[in-house]
């Protein structure tokens, strides 16, 4: 029962400098492993930054998971879905069970699918490859999480779907930050102008915080299930797409035809 519950250097590649400009947050990593004088170093710099912001994610996981088990933000989360219920109305009620079916397992599954088989198709492999490692990497980590913490899920209101299984964390929130940040990386990544692919990730970040929020209006889950989810999903994407960096460096230095079909790098126009 949960406690207050209630009821030697190579020049830099085009496609290296592509990245650098379209993923600020690769930016530091590839600068280090520009300045690195061997293969494993500039692999080992990508495989460490992955792994420590893998890391401080879990740890800020492990923080709320530990906060939430023993009930210091039941009265929060309680609090927050009253305040949502009590502004329920029909419409919003069809709009949000039409933007969570963007979070259901066929529907990621699906979209998972389409990607994969584009990427494929356009000799893109290591991208299809990080795509479905990424998406079944998360859905292992969502069952294994929830059966750890099995937190029972909110009765604050009727329901206006149906759910099934633990509440923390958030499936619907950690799939569609795994899938659809990981669907906006990789397609950042071949755009050619700037802002398009500062809207396809700006996009992207408005569908996932849409999903959240679906799944509180609906009265599925606690406010902090949904940010556990989001915290746990962008740790397992970040560690993806890290460790593809790692591997298309190494393509570029072993294989640079194949890194050069692999990854195309038009010109960045900030237009």
């Amino acid at each position: 029962m949960w406690p207050g519950m209630s009821d030697p250097k190579d020049p830099p590649s085009p496609a290296r400098n592509l990245t650098v400009k379209s993923d600020p947050v690769f930016h530091a990593l590839r600068s280090l492993m520009d300045r690195s004088g061997t293969l494993l170093g500039s692999l080992g710099i990508f495989l460490v930054g992955g792994i420590v912001v893998a890391g401080i994610g879990t740890w800020i996981f492990s923080e709320l998971a530990e906060t939430v088990m023993a009930g210091r933000t039941q009265a929060f989360d309680e609090s927050v879905l009253r305040w949502i219920g009590a502004r329920h109305t029909p419409f919003l009620d069809g709009v949000m069970l039409e933007i969570t079916s963007l979070g259901t397992g066929t529907v990621v599954m699906m979209i998972v699918g389409v990607a994969a088989l584009f990427l494929t198709l356009t000799r893109h492999k290591y991208s299809a490859l990080l795509l479905l490692v990424a998406t079944a990497g998360g859905l292992v980590l969502d069952m294994l999480l929830k059966m750890r913490i099995g937190r029972p899920r909110p009765h604050i209101f009727t329901w206006v779907t149906q759910a099934f299984g633990s509440s923390f964390p958030s499936g619907h929130a950690m799939s569609a930050t795994i899938v659809y940040a990981t669907v906006a990386y990789l397609a950042a990544r071949l755009q050619k102008r700037l802002w398009a692919r500062w809207f396809t990730m700006l996009f992207f970040a408005l569908v996932i915080a849409l999903i959240c929020l679906s799944r509180l209006y609906l009265g599925v889950h606690y406010p902090s299930d949904v940010v556990a989810g989001v915290i746990i999903g962008l740790s397992w994407a970040a560690f993806c797409m890290a460790t593809l960096e790692a591997i298309q460096r190494y393509a570029q230095r072993n294989h640079p035809e194949v890194a050069k079909i692999e990854e195309p790098a038009p010109k960045v126009e900030k237009r």
